[in-house]
């Protein structure tokens, strides 16, 4: 089973940003859209090995508890997929946003989100504080 844990953008250079450097500009965005694609590359060699796998290892066991093991392992593994299929979607939305100059920015109060904010969580569409907020209504909401 393919290891899902190695599957992030950790191979990075963090970017050390020049005094009086302007925020979201070339350099800086050539920066995340590396980030984004190395991600977005990894995650797509993990649904090839995933495919690979699953081809691999189908077998009809006369054992039911066997059986249920495999198919158990099997649907595990198609979710993680699918949340990954649902990150890849969020991958090609921010580079979208790059390519729009819109990357970088807060969707709800429109100021920087920040490169280190950034470089943790590339999709990022939020500030830390319009984020935290959102995450508290949500708790309210649903409690």
């Amino acid at each position: 089973m393919p290891n899902t844990s190695d599957t992030q953008f950790t191979h990075f250079v963090p970017y050390e940003k020049a005094k009086g450097e302007e925020y979201m500009n070339d350099a800086q965005k050539e920066h995340f859209r590396h980030i984004l694609l190395a991600w977005q590359q990894e995650l797509m060699e993990e649904v090839d090995t995933t495919i690979n796998h699953l081809k691999e290892e189908a077998s009809n066991f006369a054992d039911p508890s066997d059986r249920a093991s495999q198919e158990e392992e099997f649907s595990l593994e198609l979710r993680t997929r699918d949340r990954e299929r649902k990150l890849i979607k969020k991958i090609r939305e921010a580079m979208e946003r790059i390519e729009d100059d819109e990357y970088g920015y807060c969707s709800t109060c429109g100021i920087d989100i920040g490169i280190r904010r950034l470089e943790a969580r590339p999709t990022a569409t939020m500030c830390i504080d319009c984020k935290t907020l959102a995450e508290i209504k949500e708790k309210q909401i649903g409690s």
